[in-house]
């Protein structure tokens, strides 16, 4: 698609560099209510990873997979799973790898577009490296915006980078669903793809070099996600890693399409997984490396430390900012979008001469996610081990969610937990980790009362409806007055 601007125009108040989900948020919130004028430059396509390749196309796989199987346990249900039909689907929801509603978006809230490769160049100087060879140069009257975000990091492993593995975009975007995958890596890729692969009918083995899943969660979330996944018959190997990779007849066959022969995947313990596809989700690196940094005085590559008003420390001047993956505060679509909602409202205030500006200290106390395995695992705050390393006097209380009436009639053989974390001294809680069916709408209230910083004597007069699984809250306020009134009576 052709530039959506005037060819001849070269300024603008605000330029956002990345049209990922976060950048098209900076650059509506820094110019909606200002008056300043913003562009999106983008050498992809608009929407970025989360609209193409990670939140929406994952998230279209699993639903399926979650479907089947409620309706095996519930009675007098059923329900079956067409692998074709459930790519197809996924393909609707990312409409086909298309931005032209995206780019229609951005027109008709006044954003501005210019397709093509950017590159900082100075101070609030853009180089945009367009389609057609040609370079434009860029200028910016109050502030830049990086929104560049991250890419799946592939280990330097011998043979693995040889053998062209899927990343995530593969993975999300896959034409076929491979007859064995061998998955590398323990977090929420590696188990959210182990979940749909599986459920699509793909023999599955994931390989972890740690000792559990989901590592950065409470311990028991993936107890629970591991145990299912055995359950559900996908093979479990912790406390490996690849000695070698080797494939015949590898080939660049393309996005989701599987790229060669047979994979052989020697571990560090002598055996030999052979498999149609392996999967790397190791984790991600930020797309720092080539968007002309050093020309403003930072080092290329790496994550851009970031103050509360998302402004990239080390450059002064207040004019550039960075959201999203690229400031490594939180790798998460939702986070990002927050950061640039701040970073958006800054600006504007900066360019009107403001004195109190926005802060993203208090959204980053909450950092709510969730897991869409299943069970689902969701997450608030911080976790118990988080806690006690940041000095908290922490007290802590868990409940079996199989155990509400809300849980007991969504499905037969329920299995979750939860768990808060709580700030004893202060009486308010801190963290909080939800796993089972159906709990990602409990995140939300957790986090409010993470980031509102409610007091436990509010939080009792917060009455949950029945029978839901929002009764965990009763249930967890009760357990802790039960300690507490058991500790009491001891001491």
């Amino acid at each position: 698609m052709a530039a959506a601007v005037d060819p001849e125009r070269s300024e603008w108040d605000v330029i956002v560099l990345g049209g990922a989900a976060a950048g098209e948020n900076a650059a509506q919130y820094a110019s909606q209510f200002s008056g300043l004028s913003s562009v999106l430059v983008e050498s992809g396509l608009l929407g970025g990873e989360c609209s193409y390749w990670a939140c929406m196309p994952s998230k279209a796989l699993l639903r399926p997979v979650e479907v089947v199987d409620a309706a095996e346990h519930t009675a007098g249900v059923s329900a079956q799973l067409d692998p074709a039909a459930v790519l197809a689907r996924r393909d609707r929801v990312i409409n086909g790898l298309d931005d032209a509603s995206q780019v229609k978006w951005a027109l008709g809230a006044g954003i501005d577009v210019v397709r093509g490769y950017g590159r900082l160049a100075g101070e609030r100087v853009m180089a945009v490296d367009r389609p057609d060879g040609s370079v434009t140069t860029l200028r910016a009257r109050h502030a830049v915006v990086i929104d560049t975000g991250s890419c799946p990091a592939v280990p330097d492993l011998p043979g693995l980078r040889a053998a062209l593995p899927w990343t995530s975009r593969d993975v999300t975007t896959m034409r076929e669903v491979p007859r064995r995958v061998v998955v590398l890596g323990g977090g929420v890729v590696a188990c959210e793809a182990a979940t749909w692969l599986r459920g699509l009918g793909a023999e599955v083995t994931v390989v972890h070099r740690g000792d559990r899943l989901l590592s950065r969660n409470e311990p028991f979330a993936g107890e629970f996600v591991g145990e299912a996944l055995r359950h559900g018959g996908v093979t479990l190997l912790f406390s490996r890693g690849v000695f070698r990779v080797e494939r015949d007849g590898v080939r660049n066959t393309g996005e989701g399409l599987v790229h060669g022969g047979e994979v052989s995947v020697t571990l560090d313990d002598g055996s030999v997984l052979v498999a149609d596809e392996l999967v790397v989700a190791t984790g991600r690196t930020p797309n720092t490396d080539d968007i002309g940094l050093e020309t403003v005085g930072l080092p290329a590559g790496g994550y851009l430390d970031v103050d509360d008003h998302q402004g990239v420390r080390g450059v002064p001047g207040d004019w550039l900012y960075a959201i999203g993956d690229v400031c490594g505060r939180a790798l998460l679509t939702h986070m990002g979008k927050y950061q640039a909602r701040i970073a958006g409202e800054v600006i504007a205030a900066r360019a009107a001469g403001a004195g109190d500006l926005p802060s993203a200290a208090a959204g980053h106390l909450g950092l709510p996610q969730v897991v869409f395995t299943n069970p689902e695992v969701g997450s608030a705050g911080l976790t118990e081990r988080q806690a006690r390393e940041a000095g908290v006097d922490v007290e802590v209380v868990e409940y079996d969610l199989a155990a509400l009436a809300g849980t007991w009639v969504m499905r037969s053989g329920y299995r979750g937990r939860a768990k808060l974390v709580i700030d004893r001294a202060e009486d308010v809680v801190v963290g909080a980790t939800f796993v089972g069916a159906g709990i990602a709408d409990l995140v939300h209230s957790a986090t409010t009362a993470i980031v509102g910083r409610v007091p436990l004597s509010t939080l009792w007069h917060v009455v949950p409806s029945y029978p839901t699984p929002s009764e965990i809250w009763l249930r967890l306020l009760e357990t802790l007055r039960a300690h507490r009134q058991a500790a009491a009576r001891e001491g």
